[in-house]
Order: structure tokens, then sequence, then C-alpha cells
């Protein structure tokens, strides 16, 4: 009579040892997601600011003029605290009152850093792109510009390369020994 009246259950000993086994098993996948949560945050990261090139290029060509992207740090060195598309109506490579504003990215986040590194290392640093759709300087829409654009994230990198027909690759330096290089 005894037997029948206990419930079906599980004891004190069995859910301490389901929690423990949860608990192993948590701290075997906690890195693994950690690592694949910051390389999904850099791929973001590198999506934005191709996608912010590409629409540089294309409204250079659809305006028919110069059109820049540049960091909007108030040196103009810093691309990690978000960047402008602009028309540089005055030729001073910041995006300025009463010039026309296309796209404006908010800073990234405080572990994503950038670099840059193009063929005239002026400061303020920016992209420009002439109404043919090619890099160029600033100041001189014949003259070409090209670099890299360098995002990094813990280990994790990926390099942005624009040659000097503007055209736009991502690479991963760790996976390609050619990526540092503009071609």
């Amino acid at each position: 009579m005894l037997a029948m009246n206990r419930r079906a259950g599980l004891t004190l000993i069995e859910l301490l040892m389901v929690l423990v086994l949860a608990v192993v098993l948590l701290g075997v996948a906690a890195p693994a997601f950690q690592q694949s949560l910051q390389r999904l945050r850099l791929q973001a990261a590198v999506h934005d600011l191709q996608a912010a090139i590409d629409l540089t290029r294309s409204q250079a060509m659809a305006r028919g003029r110069k059109v820049l992207m540049a960091p909007l740090d108030p040196r103009g060195a810093d691309w990690q605290s978000g960047w402008a598309i602009f028309e540089d109506r005055n030729g001073n490579r910041r995006p300025d009152a009463g010039e026309p504003l296309i796209y404006r990215h908010d800073a990234l986040r405080s572990d994503i850093a950038i670099t840059s590194r193009f063929t005239s290392g002026a400061t303020p640093t920016y992209i420009a792109y002439n109404a043919a759709g090619r890099t160029c300087r600033a100041d001189n829409s014949l003259i070409a510009r090209w670099g890299t654009l360098s995002l990094t994230q813990g280990q994790q990198a990926r390099n942005i390369i624009i040659n000097m027909l503007g055209r736009v690759r991502t690479c991963d330096p760790a996976q390609d020994p050619a990526c540092g290089s503009v071609d």
C-alpha cells in the first residue's frame, strides 16, 4: 500500500545532477557563443561601412558631381565615431551646415576599431568619388585616391580595400595573404 501512495517525480539528487550537467554544458558553450557574437558584430560593421562606400559612389554618379564620405569625428580622423556622406561644396572635407547631407551613420560599438590607410594621408580622412564613379582626391576629381579601411574587434579583423577605379572588396587578413594589398 505504501508503494502506491508514492508519486512519480524527481528526487533532490536527480535535480541537482541535471543542474550540474546544464551548468557544465553552458560553461563549454558560452565562449563559442561569445566568439560567434563578436564575429557577427564585426561583420555587421563591415557591411554598414561597405554599403556607405557603395552609396557614396552611386550618389556621385547619380548627381554628376563629387561626393565625399568622412568621419563624424570633429578632427576628421576617427571612423569609429560614425560617418557622413555629403556634397562638399566648400572643399574642407567636412560635412558642414548648408551642404547636402546624403546619409549619416552613428558611432560604432566602442570595442570595434577602424584604421585607414590611403594614398594621400591627409587629415581629415575621407573617401571621395567623382561623377564617373572613380575614387578621387577632394581637391581634384582627376587624381585617383585609393586605400584600405581596417576594422578590428578582439582577435577578429577585416579589411575593406578600395582600388584606384573605386571598386571595393572585403577580406579577412587571417585567411587571405593578399588581403593587405590594394589592386
